[in-house]
């Protein structure tokens, strides 16, 4: 069931213009999910014309998630633009007024806002209707705009509004369980499982891809946030504490189950307030609850909650108004900071929501038996010509070698992509003496400084790390105390600091760290005391902080032999900076070495809503000249990993980074022909992968597993890889599609070095998820949106300080 447009809207008097403004020019786009799927790359790219897939590795048989959806006719279906005469805004009023003229379109039609499609012709070009609201004609035009074939990326936007078309009888986009929530008194949560489907083309056709998804929902309303704030804060900055707990967060409204995300506060409505109807009429929220829901809002005494909403396809040409929200019936969802420091908590936490391959194939298995024996979604695609497989879709992937790990003067297999038990006592690649540095703790911190400092000069030496006594200091816990107490010993300037804090505040933690980033660059580490609580992991963990260290001093761990020679690897990715809201960060890394243990790091400070870089070309610039330092001639070619791509701006990526990309190297590098290689990167997908082993039953695919048939593009030369290893639950893949190749790598060329890629993170002694670029791009972007709010200095741009 949903809201009406009524409750969405405001009295205009009640608004403010500045965010009437704002609001409008937010208007979300009809179909930018599907805009994707009609930017042919692959066209430009001669080398792989004939075919994108490799032949390296293993060939292992796999199950996806996907089940196909197939057209059972070469019927075409009809697209028709639709004309109100006097217009109307209200969408659900457009859509209800289609509902009546059931004798000339039929049961079986699918509405967006703006066009209707039909399975037949309404017999002429162009046909009229008159219906009637409110007792006034209203003329509706049908124009026919075009035919469409059944696999036509223009149909795609269509299906999916079919397919969540009503919560009663279909799964939608995001559909909860509400008879498999499960509820944990204990720490006042529930737990929702649900589904997310989506009807997309691939190589095999059209395909339903669905995936099991849980909702953390906390047994509490934002209005028990705000009077447990109110009663703590004891008047002192109420409203600005409340705006940091409640602003970004997601809520859920249990009368409707929808979720929503906060994006501001009304602090002069309260639910008394009215608002005007589409009728005309104007009501209070307390009586519109009442009266459409059923439900009693009790407290008066509270602000409003805004949010900008998801608008459906059907309200596309809608006022984009906010909707206001009572903080008594939103529930709070996801966890809070204490919470995740709960490890017990998360551990229940984890066997409630994580489920392994065979639980969750066994899921959607389900799902798609109750879509088939239900009689009104068969229905529904018999009219669409369409019909939907019992059997979700297989297909062959291939795994590649194990990739060595070069460490020192000694070689390992990574095994289980893991390598952190091997490589411990072994030195390192490159080690950096450490002879003048500090260690700053608190009051009563001194023993565990002191045994951290001893622990850390017992690891190192194997490690190749020259470690000289650190000079401890204490300080009060506070910014200023540690900012103070590090001036007085900061000449001469010390290599690195180490914090050990009592808790992991955040706002000292921001404090340090924006002080030892932009006012006094040096390179640091923050330590939790209860990270060094048990004495048999003491060891490990000096082992981690020392190589942490080594790393933000120019050293390096281990490399991999990626095959290509005089080769730029860049990584590029966002972050929304959740402090400045009118900002978002982009970082910007490059390595600057042949081995990949040297890094450029620079980042581009934006407006919100930025997801593609305007300022590609001075971080190029700047990553070619420290290259050109090192190698006295630029870069062969230059590969570049972007991550952070929204749905539906695949072309204007093209058409702005690539293309800035492009017209600096012609420009700049016009005696040396730089190739140039551009790979977009998606982690959030939903696509999973699921391993055939009759005598085991389901697995996840061993990692390095490479697919690039069936579920991947004819336009597109993409693939996924499952880079990682896990113990528990089901493994993600990542997608990647490269856009851009005057390099002419083949399929297994690009395959190999991304999956290599993958080994050349710093931070974890194993193998992530996405190139190493990509994620050191999302550390730096991820450290200055969070903590920094603004650009590093420029003399720590050739160290990993945000590790």
């Amino acid at each position: 069931m949903s809201q009406p447009s009524e409750e969405l809207q405001l009295a205009s008097r009640l608004q403010e213009s500045r965010l009437q403004e704002s609001w409008l020019r937010e208007r979300t786009d009809v179909g930018r999910n599907f805009r994707d799927f009609v930017v042919n790359t692959r066209q430009k790219l001669g080398h792989v014309r004939e075919s994108t897939k490799g032949i390296q590795g293993r060939p292992v048989e796999l199950f996806s998630n996907h089940v196909q959806l197939r057209s059972c006719s070469q019927r075409n279906l009809y697209k028709y633009n639709v004309i109100y005469t006097p217009g109307i805004e209200d969408g659900r009023k457009r859509e209800a007024l289609l509902s009546e003229l059931e004798k000339l379109l039929g049961k079986c039609h699918i509405y967006d806002g703006n066009y209707l499609l039909l399975p037949h012709p309404l017999g002429e070009m162009k046909k009229e209707a008159v219906s009637k609201v409110n007792d006034k004609p209203v003329k509706i035009t049908f124009e026919l705009s075009r035919e469409l074939q059944t696999t036509s990326p223009d149909c795609l936007r269509y299906y999916n509004i079919l397919f969540r078309k009503s919560s009663n009888t279909w799964l939608y986009a995001q559909s909860w369980d509400l008879d498999t929530h499960t509820s944990n008194l204990i720490y006042r949560l529930e737990i929702w499982c649900g589904y997310v489907t989506s009807v997309l083309p691939y190589e095999t056709g059209l395909t339903l891809c669905a995936d099991v998804i849980h909702k953390v929902l906390r047994m509490e309303t934002a209005y028990d946030l705000i009077s447990r704030i109110h009663e703590k804060a004891e008047g002192k900055d109420v409203k600005e504490k409340i705006f940091k707990k409640l602003v970004g967060s997601s809520v859920l409204t249990k009368y409707n189950n929808k979720t929503y995300r906060v994006d501001d506060i009304a602090w002069k409505m309260s639910p008394r307030s009215k608002f005007i109807k589409s009728d005309g009429s104007e009501i209070s929220f307390v009586d519109y609850y009442r009266e459409r829901y059923g439900t009693v809002v009790t407290t008066f005494n509270q602000p409003l909650l805004i949010t900008k909403g998801k608008w459906k396809k059907s309200l596309q040409d809608t006022l984009h108004q906010p909707i206001m929200l009572v903080p008594e019936l939103c529930h709070l969802t996801g966890l809070t900071d204490d919470m995740r420091k709960d490890y017990g908590m998360m551990r229940d936490l984890s066997n409630h929501m994580r489920m392994n391959p065979k639980e969750r194939q066994y899921k959607l298995l389900q799902l798609i038996d109750d879509l088939r024996r239900n009689k009104t979604v068969q229905k529904e695609l018999q009219d669409w010509n369409l019909e939907l497989k019992t059997k979700f879709l297989a297909l062959s992937g291939r795994t590649l070698r194990e990739v060595r790990i070069h460490q020192g003067r000694r070689m390992f297999d990574n095994h289980n992509a893991d390598w952190s038990k091997i490589t411990r006592d072994v030195p390192l690649l490159r080690a950096i003496s450490l002879d003048h540095w500090l260690i700053i703790y608190t009051k009563g911190d001194y023993g565990s400084a002191l045994t951290l400092h001893q622990n850390l000069q017992q690891v190192t030496p194997k490690m190749g790390i020259t470690l000289r006594n650190a000079k401890l200091l204490e300080a009060d816990n506070t910014v200023e105390s540690f900012i103070s107490t590090l001036e007085k010993h900061a000449s001469p300037k010390p290599q690195m600091v180490l914090f050990l804090l009592p808790t992991d505040n955040k706002e000292i933690y921001d404090g340090i760290k924006r002080h030892l980033c932009i006012y006094c660059p040096i390179p640091s580490q923050c330590v939790l005391r209860r990270t060094l609580g048990k004495p048999r992991t003491l060891l490990t963990i000096a082992t981690k902080i020392a190589q942490q260290m080594n790393c933000k001093l120019g050293g390096a761990l281990w490399t991999v032999d990626i095959g290509l020679q005089n080769a730029m690897f860049v990584g590029i990715d966002c972050f929304h900076d959740i402090v400045h809201q009118q900002k978002s960060v982009a970082g910007f890394v490059a390595s600057i070495d042949s081995d990949l243990t040297q890094w450029f790091s620079q980042c581009i400070v934006q407006q919100s809503g930025q997801e593609l870089v305007k300022g590609l070309t001075t971080c190029l610039h700047n990553a070619l000249k420290f290259w050109y330092e090192q190698h006295s001639s630029l870069p062969y070619s230059i590969i570049v990993y972007r991550d952070g791509v929204g749905d539906g701006q695949l072309q204007a990526l093209i058409d702005q980074e690539l293309k800035q990309m492009e017209s600096y190297l012609e420009d700049v590098c016009r005696g040396q022909n730089v190739r140039l290689t551009f790979i977009v990167v998606k982690k959030r997908i939903n696509t999973r992968f699921f391993l055939k082993k009759p005598e085991n039953g389901t697995l996840n695919p061993p990692p390095g597993t490479v697919i690039d048939l069936e579920v991947t593009r004819t336009e597109w030369y993409d693939f996924f890889i499952v880079s990682q290893f896990v113990k528990e639950g089901t493994v993600s893949p990542t997608h990647y599609n490269v856009i851009h190749d005057t390099l002419y790598l083949s399929p297994d060329a690009v395959q190999s070095l991304t999956y290599k890629l993958c080994h050349m993170y710093y931070n974890f002694s194993g193998v992530i998820r996405v190139p190493a670029p990509c994620h050191y791009a999302h550390k730096l972007a991820y450290l200055v949106g969070q903590s920094l709010h603004q650009e590093p200095h420029e003399s720590l741009s050739k160290h990993l300080f945000y590790l």
